[in-house]
């Protein structure tokens, strides 16, 4: 594999070191590719070995994607890049022949969504929607597009796939909780801590959220559906609100045939950060549309999210674990059974390992181990898929040889 990778931030530097401890032949070559150029060197160095180059390029240019990936004869793009760049970097891979690998997608709200049933009522553009429309397209052109695929959405719904083929004969509801017990014990109490990328939390966590129910998308605003949901391993009460998320598209689209009637998915977020989140979004700091500022147009967005703290700055201090999985109900043997399959992942193993938080660690690794079964051509048809398409057993397989661990619980 010839890999270009697009984005080289805290997510984007631990897929490259998970890859580099993973391969065995396969991996012949990786463009790291950043806006900022010395971010972009720094990683590529890191990696100490000459088949990790560098170069400078910016996500959002679609016609520089395609001159480097043509330049350095790329077969696969990784995108790492902050959301609003996904369609332009998917349209690069797609007109160079390349296949192509992301962690989320792009959707853009209305300015005032109507709420209620329906996501095309709330939704300019809907999460997913870009990719999907383009899947015969990319079939036509013999080349695959793999969407959502860090670790959710990405290994969650390899667990769902899994728990719809071994583990119920009807698999009724899918609801990912996202959650754990991290913690920095030094912070101060009105510290505000952004777990990952700034720009995605500004867009995902404050976009109506969108949940599937019977065959109808419910949108809502902004942290509705609060519950309190016991994680596993110790972790313990998770107070969890419904964000907007691509698992609650792409599962019922795959999982559909299999019974599923009704998926969400919740998030555990610091107080602090739902203030503050409240606050930008009030102040109007969170647009995406750029206002004049003493003659100079800037987009309050990139303000943020340039002077927040920074994911990648941030690890060391911080204790505990992050825990994420999906809860599993169906029918098995005329029984209703409830699965909690999930993914635990602690934060003084993720810096003593590899020296990055667990945040991006857990998401670097669902990302990884799906690029390896795509080098390997384990996980290969063309088209516009998510993870739920394939076999979820190879996927799993390598979780248990590279130590990312999933445990199964039964509740029911």
């Amino acid at each position: 594999m010839r890999m270009m990778l697009v984005g080289a931030g805290a997510v984007g530097e631990s897929i490259l070191k998970i890859l580099k401890k993973r391969e065995d032949g396969w991996l012949d070559y990786v463009l790291v590719t950043d806006y900022d150029t010395d971010r972009a060197r720094t990683v590529a160095e890191n990696m100490k070995d000459k088949r990790f180059v560098y170069s400078k390029a910016d996500a959002t240019d679609t016609k520089e994607l395609v001159e480097l990936i043509r330049q350095h004869n790329i077969d696969f793009v990784m995108d790492a890049a902050p959301p609003f760049a996904s369609n332009m970097i998917f349209d690069a891979a797609y007109e160079t022949g390349v296949d192509y690998g992301n962690m989320g997608t792009w959707s853009v709200p209305m300015d005032h969504p109507a709420f209620g049933e329906g996501i095309e009522n709330s939704y300019v553009e809907p999460m997913t929607k870009y990719n999907f429309d383009r899947h015969s397209k990319w079939q036509e052109r013999g080349n695959m597009a793999l969407i959502c695929m860090g670790i959710d959405p990405g290994v969650v719904n390899v667990f769902a796939k899994y728990a719809a083929t071994h583990l119920f004969d009807e698999l009724k509801e899918l609801h990912v909780k996202d959650g754990g017990n991290l913690s920095i014990p030094t912070a101060d109490k009105d510290d505000i801590s952004f777990g990952f990328n700034v720009w995605t939390v500004l867009d995902e966590v404050m976009n109506p959220n969108v949940e599937y129910c019977r065959g109808k998308f419910i949108v809502e605003d902004a942290f509705a559906g609060e519950e309190d949901f016991y994680m596993p391993d110790g972790v313990g009460k998770n107070c969890l609100v419904k964000v907007e998320h691509e698992e609650v598209v792409t599962m019922p689209r795959y999982l559909g045939k299999y019974g599923l009637e009704k998926c969400t998915f919740k998030i555990s977020l610091d107080e602090n950060l739902i203030t503050a989140l409240k606050v930008l979004d009030k102040l109007g700091l969170r647009s995406i549309h750029p206002v004049d500022v003493k003659g100079v147009k800037v987009i309050p967005r990139d303000v943020v999210a340039a002077c927040a703290p920074q994911p990648k700055d941030i690890g060391s201090e911080m204790k505990g674990e992050m825990l994420v999985g999906v809860l599993c109900k169906g029918i098995k043997d005329g029984r209703e059974k409830e699965y909690f399959i999930y993914q635990p992942f602690d934060n003084s193993r993720s810096m003593k390992d590899w020296g990055m938080q667990a945040v991006v660690v857990q998401t670097g690794f669902g990302a990884a181990l799906a690029i390896e079964l795509i080098a390997k051509g384990i996980w290969k048809e063309a088209g516009v898929f998510s993870p739920e398409y394939f076999d979820p057993e190879p996927y799993m397989d390598l979780m248990n040889k590279s130590g990312f661990i999933y445990k199964i619980e039964e509740r029911k």
